[in-house]
């Protein structure tokens, strides 16, 4: 399987070791009859533990380089981006729709990602220049964006980070739904970028996100056929990597009708 690297089955392993743990907290979640403080807490500690894990492994995959959080502002041109529990606020209330993100970057290029869903055991993995690919028991399935052409009728997710204002959101909103495409506001941004990477989402439009929470999944967009954009750039020819990790503003859409959606941005 020449689309998988060793570097790239360095870091799914990674991923994979650091789950174990945190699929037994997610198992347990169910089960606690304490107080919402202790809840917290549990979930707190969960993810502290999963970070830790994944900094301490990936460092030794690539010890020269930095392994940058949501926590943290990232700097440089090579390090990895994670986000231990993508989707955290899911994990804590028993949702299952949160997701482990794992994204190398090296000279300002995502060399590979991973996006692990350990609730649904979804291994999503992209790299760059070899595609990207669901884990199966026995083949891989190469992801391919859908092929929608028209919005009417199409299926968007939607992530509205908390300190995001709610005039945007609201605005964009409204244009989509009236354009009669259809609104899905799952809470993990990483995994809509994989549904749309899969053809499950025709697009999805995230405000606010962090750099760490989207890198992988934007390269399993492209990897699989789709665009991704900044939702304000005026020049829409390719992406503005440098605004969307500013802004980190992203609509990350499938081929056939992706100016049609970012007509519906301005």
């Amino acid at each position: 399987m020449a689309y998988v690297t060793p570097l790239l089955t360095g870091v799914v392993e990674v991923v994979k070791k650091a789950a174990l743990p945190l699929d037994r907290d997610f198992a347990e979640l169910e089960q606690l009859q304490n107080s919402v403080k202790s809840i917290k807490n549990f979930v707190m500690n969960s993810y502290t533990k999963l970070e830790q894990t994944l900094k301490t492994e990936l460092s030794k995959i690539r010890p020269d380089i930095p392994v940058f959080t949501t926590e943290n502002k990232i700097s440089g041109h090579s390090y990895f981006a994670i986000s231990p529990i993508e989707g955290i606020t899911n994990f804590a209330h028993g949702n299952p729709d949160f997701a482990i993100c794992v994204a190398l970057i090296e000279n300002d290029k995502t060399v590979c990602g991973v996006i692990y869903n350990p609730a649904h055991d979804e291994m999503f993995f992209a790299g760059h220049g070899k595609g990207a690919y669901k884990e199966g028991p026995r083949n891989h399935e190469r992801l391919r964006v859908s092929s929608a052409k028209e919005v009417a009728g199409s299926l968007v997710g939607f992530h509205v980070d908390s300190d995001s204002k709610t005039k945007d959101f609201l605005a964009l909103q409204e244009n989509i739904l009236n354009s009669s495409a259809n609104l899905r506001i799952s809470g993990c941004v990483a995994l809509d970028l994989a549904y749309v990477a899969s053809g499950k989402l025709d697009a999805t439009i995230g405000l606010n996100a962090h750099y760490a929470s989207v890198a992988a999944g934007l390269l399993m967009v492209t990897e699989a056929g789709g665009i991704i954009r900044e939702t304000s750039q005026k020049d829409t020819r390719d992406a503005d990597m440098d605004a969307i990790k500013k802004t980190g503003n992203i609509a990350a859409l499938n081929f056939a009708c992706g100016q049609k959606f970012l007509s519906l941005l301005k």
